[in-house]
């Protein structure tokens, strides 16, 4: 996926950079941004869905020889979390796609003027929206001084990610999408992976990876053993630094407008963060069922393509927005855990 290309304006740019467009003011950079991700996912669709088949069937071998229950089972195990669990996580919110996604969907194509949001659209700013470059520095101490709200102990581990550097922040070409904390061995100190481009999107999810970050900090004394926790326990840690600093960043804010904005923006990364993941999850619980019988030799592209749209994007979705092939193309391509993780959607945040 880094070595990807995407063409933009006569401009050549990372998967990162085009990602980073779908969240542009300008309504037109949006639909060219999209355009350009399912152009470029298209002709590498067959290579996808190869990684995605070869995973898929390595895991039902594997599965096969610790003669598993399910596809699930080696996923619950590693997250140390049960399989009831998950499951009655899972109905809870698939019985709340109405109450949540649907509704929210609704009112954004409302805000925006339009009777149903385009695919290129669904993580748009709102008109009001003043799409402010928010400086690396401004980040920083935005991050440090929430955490510092609630631990001077919080803010002064954080503060050594930024000051060593362990951070790794710019945009460049061939580098990984996405951001993620590695904690590498309790010996030495975690690494901090953002695509870092001034956007409070980006302010949140360098708050995020730095929770990470402290959190395997503090664990570091544990040991080789015991210093790892398991994703359900992780991903506790930082979520609660973006939390700390979006309550930070809305109590600072005076004008109405801006907090709706803000509100708005934070709505959607939660519906990102457990509806939208929760959908996944039920996509991927399908696809290696499927991938399992005995007589399903491959996931077909178009069959996996179909799977998508129905377990996905149209009960995710309801009739709240306009999806075209490529759009579907791109939906389901750019989910790189897909064709990375196995069944890393279900873990429970």
């Amino acid at each position: 996926m880094a070595g990807l290309k995407f063409e933009m304006d006569g401009k050549q740019m990372a998967s990162q950079e085009v990602l980073h467009l779908l969240s542009a003011k300008d309504g037109a950079v949006r639909k060219k941004a999209a355009k350009s991700l399912g152009k470029v996912f298209g002709e590498n669709v067959r290579l996808f869905a190869l990684i995605t088949n070869t995973l898929a069937k390595d895991k039902a071998i594997e599965d096969e020889w610790r003669k598993t229950d399910s596809p699930m089972a080696m996923r619950h195990l590693s997250n140390q979390v049960e399989e009831e669990v998950v499951n009655a996580l899972s109905e809870a919110v698939q019985a709340s796609y109405p109450k949540l996604s649907h509704r929210y969907y609704a009112l954004k194509a409302k805000w925006m003027g339009q009777d149903k949001l385009d695919y290129w659209d669904r993580n748009a700013p709102l008109p009001e929206d003043d799409d402010r470059i928010i400086p690396w520095d401004e980040a920083r101490d935005t991050v440090l001084d929430a955490y510092r709200r609630f631990s001077p102990k919080l803010a002064d581990l954080g503060k050594e990610f930024f000051d060593r550097p362990w951070i790794d922040a710019q945009v460049r070409p061939g580098k990984a999408p996405g951001a993620f904390a590695h904690p590498t061995v309790p010996s030495a100190h975690p690494y901090l992976l953002v695509n870092y481009q001034g956007k409070v999107r980006d302010v949140m999810t360098l708050a995020h990876e730095l929770g990470h970050g402290v959190h395997q900090v503090l664990a570091a004394p544990q040991g080789a053993l015991l210093a790892d926790t398991p994703l359900t326990l992780a991903e506790t840690a930082s979520v609660f630094g973006e939390q700390l600093t979006f309550r930070a960043l809305l109590e600072k804010e005076t004008d109405p407008s801006k907090k709706r904005v803000m509100l708005a923006s934070k709505v959607e990364d939660m519906i990102n963060t457990v509806v939208r993941q929760i959908a996944f999850y039920e996509f991927e619980v399908r696809l290696h069922k499927a991938r399992r019988k005995k007589n399903c030799r491959l996931i077909r592209l178009a069959r996996s393509g179909w799977m998508f749209k129905k377990r996905v994007l149209d009960r995710l979705f309801a009739c709240m927005m306009n999806i075209s092939i490529s759009g579907l193309i791109f939906l389901i391509s750019f989910i790189h855990h897909f064709m990375s993780m196995p069944m890393h959607s279900g873990i429970v945040w």
